[in-house]
C-alpha cells in the first residue's frame, strides 16, 4: 500500500508508482498536451481555472451525462497501455483519456470522480503536486494526503475511488496530468466521434 508523506497507509485503494516515463517522455507528453485544444473545465455554469480536452468519452455537467469525444490520439496509446499495465486492466477498459494543464493559480476542489467512471489513473507531469484525501466521519473529517511526484502513476479504486473525496492546492508552478478513467460496471461508454 502507498504511504503518505508521513509514512501513513494513504487509504485502501489508491496506489502509486513513480518514473513511469522518462524526463524526455515527458516533455514530449507536455508538448502534446499543449497542442490540444484545451478550454477551461467547465462545471455547470462555472468556468475552472484549469484546462482540459476529453477523448474517447467526455463527461457534460450541465446535462449529468457522458458524451461521445474525439477518439484518444495515437500518441496517447502507449500511456494508456502502461496506466491499464499498472491497474491491471486491459488497455481498452480505460475508455477516456483528460488531458489537463493546470497553470499557477489552478486546482481541484473537493470531489469524488462521477459514479459512471469506475477506475481512475493518472499520469502527474511537470511540477509536483498533493493529493488531498477526505472522508466524512461523525463530526469531523479524516484527511490523509500522497504526493503526486512529476512522471508518476497513481490510482484511484474501490475506497479510495467510491468513499474519499480527493482535491489538489492551487498551483504555483505549471503541472500537466492526463487521467484516465475507465466505466462502472452496466454504463456503457458511447462510441468515440
Amino acid at each position: 500500500m502507498t504511504r503518505d508523506l508521513f509514512g501513513l497507509a494513504v487509504v485502501p485503494g489508491f496506489e502509486s508508482v513513480s518514473e513511469i516515463v522518462t524526463p524526455e517522455q515527458e516533455r514530449a507528453l507536455i508538448t502534446q498536451i499543449d497542442a490540444c485544444a484545451l478550454e477551461p473545465f467547465r462545471f455547470q455554469r462555472w468556468l475552472g481555472k484549469r484546462l482540459t480536452a476529453s477523448f474517447g468519452v467526455g463527461y457534460d455537467f450541465a446535462r449529468g451525462r457522458v458524451e461521445a469525444a474525439d477518439p484518444l490520439p495515437d500518441w496517447l496509446l502507449p500511456i494508456r497501455a502502461r496506466a491499464a499495465a499498472f491497474a491491471r486492466l486491459a488497455p481498452e477498459a480505460l475508455v477516456q483519456a483528460l488531458v489537463i494543464r493546470y497553470d499557477p493559480g489552478a486546482g481541484i476542489g473537493w470531489h469524488r470522480d462521477r459514479p459512471v467512471y469506475e477506475h481512475v489513473v493518472g499520469l502527474s507531469l511537470g511540477a509536483p503536486a498533493i493529493l488531498r484525501l477526505r472522508r466524512r466521519k461523525p463530526g469531523h473529517f479524516e484527511r490523509r494526503s500522497a504526493p503526486l511526484e512529476p512522471r508518476a502513476l497513481y490510482r484511484l479504486s474501490g475506497e479510495a475511488r467510491h468513499i474519499w473525496e480527493h482535491s489538489i492546492v492551487e498551483m504555483t508552478q505549471t503541472r500537466w496530468s492526463i487521467t484516465f478513467r475507465s466505466m462502472a460496471d452496466g454504463v456503457r461508454a458511447p462510441d468515440p466521434r
